[in-house]
């Protein structure tokens, strides 16, 4: 299976992986692959794509009634996961940022994402951290913009530590309580689906909004540069009916004090 694949597969139903892993790995080691991609998913600024909210609702579902995962050893791995790939992600902003995002190399580093971010930051200040664990893809970029900003990592490091618990708790707890739930069982590819969908709302509603904007701003640059063109045409219209000397009966110029000859 290759790698497009495999991920394709992972993010449609991370269920079977979970699954594969508790009988290939036991019940020890079936941990590293889950906590590798929480931390990949939050840690590496070129991989937002991989599944988080759906990977640990799936492990949450397994560490109930005996599905072979420990739902304590869960909180606190994953916890340990999304707070040290947040770091991970800081640090890559605070040290390579300014390069990255100029160099227009790694893809989800859009202008419309950087903004959506940032403005995530001028409205919520050190909180965004804590919400944006709950934005797919913003998430990411959160803490690498953070980095980039030099924002005061001690402070960082309380507010990613209190979102990457909460983060983790909700959706491993929902799954832990929920999935044994009859339709949950039924239709478990569906929930993953709406799941998946819920949590990017609000990213396509930022893009979408962010994207009308950016046309509004474009349409305003250019209706104020056709008024600026115009002004000084007008500008010299005016000028020169001023400027035009003014004829006595015979065709002659009249000075600026002159009056018309009589005949």
């Amino acid at each position: 299976m290759g790698f497009i694949q495999f991920i394709s597969a992972l993010l449609h139903d991370p269920r079977t992986f979970i699954a594969q892993w508790i009988v290939t790995l036991g019940a020890v080691w079936v941990y590293a692959p889950l906590f590798l991609i929480i931390f990949m998913e939050t840690g590496l600024v070129f991989t937002p794509f991989l599944p988080g909210d759906s990977l640990l609702f799936c492990a949450g579902v397994f560490a109930a009634d005996g599905g072979g995962l420990n739902v304590w050893a869960l909180l606190v791995l994953m916890s340990a996961a999304a707070i040290l790939g947040n770091t991970s992600n800081y640090w890559i902003g605070h040290a390579f940022g300014a390069a990255l995002v100029k160099s227009k190399k790694v893809k989800a580093l859009t202008p419309e994402r950087m903004e959506k971010t940032q403005r995530f930051f001028d409205k919520y200040g050190l909180f965004a951290i804590v919400l944006t664990r709950f934005f797919p893809i913003i998430r990411t970029i959160a803490p690498f913009v953070a980095g980039i900003g030099r924002m005061h990592f001690g402070r960082f490091t309380v507010f990613n530590c209190v979102g990457g618990i909460s983060w983790v708790s909700v959706f491993t707890l929902l799954g832990y309580f929920f999935g044994g739930v009859p339709f949950v069982e039924e239709h478990f590819e569906l929930v993953i689906v709406l799941i998946l969908v819920i949590s990017l709302v609000p990213a396509a509603g930022g893009a979408i909004g962010g994207l009308i904007k950016s046309r509004q701003s474009k349409r305003a640059a250019r209706k104020a540069g056709a008024v600026e063109a115009a002004g000084p045409a007008e500008s010299e219209g005016v000028t020169e009916v001023a400027a035009a000397p003014t004829l006595g009966a015979h065709g002659e110029k009249l000075g600026k004090h002159s009056a018309p000859r009589a005949e």
